[in-house]
């Protein structure tokens, strides 16, 4: 028996040295459970999903409202208005009026807007008669009533 004592003795002391090695060296879980886990990686997701729909909005927003407002350059409006101005005095002697034969229309080959057409709308919406600029405008460009009354009060 003494010799069996011998023997098991030093392997048990072994197997609990082993055994304290493993348990010390084991990962822990620091209290987290599984379900813990699953809501912060959940708040995270959702954190996530929230910024990118913000950030969606924001650009559909900005693009709305490039189409909708004015730009807000004050001082590229006024030398746009004055470049209007200087080509129409440049053609005052030369370019029929509307009605008149030769009057090329509101609506340039380019798609864009005859600038005495443009300035007749203008000098419409300034004086209050908004209702009447909406109407001409759609008239000669055959636009609907969302588009025309946006560009009118953009003028």
């Amino acid at each position: 028996m003494g010799d069996v004592l011998l023997v098991i003795f030093p392997a048990l002391i072994l197997a609990a040295v082993l055994w304290a090695l493993v348990t010390a060296l084991k990962p822990r879980d620091f209290g987290i459970s599984d379900a813990e886990r699953y809501q912060l990686e959940l708040a995270a997701r959702s954190q996530a999903h929230y910024a990118a729909q913000v950030q969606a909005a924001t650009a559909a927003r900005a693009r709305v409202d490039a189409t909708t407002r004015p730009s807000q350059n004050e001082q590229q409006q006024s030398q746009q208005a004055d470049h209007a101005r200087a080509a129409l005095q440049a053609q005052a002697g030369s370019a029929p009026a509307m009605g008149q034969p030769g009057y090329q229309g509101a609506v340039l080959p380019g798609g864009q807007l005859n600038p005495q057409f443009a300035l007749q709308l203008q000098s419409l919406a300034r004086t209050g008669k908004k209702v009447q600029a909406i109407r001409l405008l759609r008239q000669a460009t055959r636009s609907d009533l969302l588009t025309a009354k946006n560009y009118v009060d953009r003028l």
